[in-house]
């Protein structure tokens, strides 16, 4: 009698079967490369390198909208949301979703979200300032929730459910707490890089020694929001409020306190507080980053209810 051996399952072939075997990186090639193609007309314009003689309309005194945003939104945002339906289907989008939708969590984190990092930024500008701190204007502190919700929509949403709701968590369960610090931070920072050559970035008042420092920034600016990330139990609206609330803080107030700390003494600003923030962050939590002891498989479909630890 004979046997007849099944023939071995092919592996899946083109696209869709290159982000099946490879989601990380599809994920961060898709991210970075889509955003890039979106920006280029912007990069070229006369907002930015000037090469092609057209200008992209203002909004809100700034190009930004009009330039940077759908290139923001289809990066982080699209790529994650490629690679989850490819590789999870309806059940990975609805975990993906789900951390995205996590609002209810214990109130401390919204305290910690909303006014750690202004507390953080002001004290560094009195710092920087030698204590020449200006009042802001009644209108600053006015502007202040109304520009912070709006970066909620804009800056938050088109970052955050890419950055940290899909990469972060395969990235912590492959190579520590760490090591996921160690590559999302700095490809979180190369993605900004482009920028540097538009009006987001002050160009053509740009070094190269300006865009090394953000890079850094970013990736010591990531280890505490990864320790933010894994406490609040991976809610990416507590993570969103957290990202945003800097970039709003030096947005509305910066300028207006701390008129004599400006340009590239506010980077060297920042990054020192990164610094001491994200090492005193690694100290206190063993390097764990609030990591729990385990962590569910990539495209695992339940909801995370592991206890969260320091």
């Amino acid at each position: 009698m004979t046997t007849t051996e099944r023939p071995t399952p092919n592996p899946p072939g083109g696209i869709a079967g290159l982000i099946r075997r490879h989601p990380l990186v599809s994920f961060f090639v898709l991210a970075l490369g889509l955003s890039w193609i979106a920006w280029t007309p912007w990069i070229l314009s006369n907002n930015g390198l000037g090469v092609l003689d057209f200008s992209f309309p203002s909004i809100l005194g700034t190009t930004q909208f009009t330039g940077m945003l759908f290139g923001a939104y289809l990066g982080p945002l699209g790529a994650a949301f490629i690679v989850t339906s490819i590789t999870g289907g309806r059940a990975g989008l609805r975990v993906w979703v789900g951390r995205l939708l996590r609002w209810r969590v214990a109130p401390r984190w919204y305290l910690v979200a909303l006014f750690a990092v202004p507390a953080a930024v002001l004290l560094l500008g009195t710092l920087a300032s030698g204590g020449q701190v200006h009042a802001p204007s009644l209108l600053a502190v006015g502007l202040y929730v109304p520009a912070l919700l709006l970066q909620m929509l804009t800056t938050g949403l088109a970052e955050e459910p890419g950055w940290r709701d899909f990469a972060l968590p395969p990235l912590q369960e492959r190579f520590g707490p760490l090591g996921a610090a160690a590559i999302l931070g700095p490809l979180w920072g190369l993605w900004h890089v482009p920028l540097f050559f538009t009006e987001w970035g002050s160009w053509p008042a740009v070094t190269w020694l300006n865009v090394v420092e953000f890079i850094a920034f970013s990736a010591l600016f990531n280890i505490v929001i990864m320790w933010l990330f894994n406490r609040s139990g991976q809610s990416l609206p507590i993570v969103m409020l957290f990202h945003v609330s800097l970039n709003n803080t030096v947005s509305v107030f910066w300028a207006e306190m701390f008129p004599t700390v400006g340009g590239d003494q506010l980077q060297h600003v920042l990054l020192a507080g990164a610094a001491v923030a994200a090492t005193v962050t690694i100290i206190l939590t063993r390097g764990r980053l609030g990591l729990p002891r385990t962590t569910p498989a990539f495209g695992h479909t339940a909801v995370e209810s592991e206890k969260i630890a320091v």
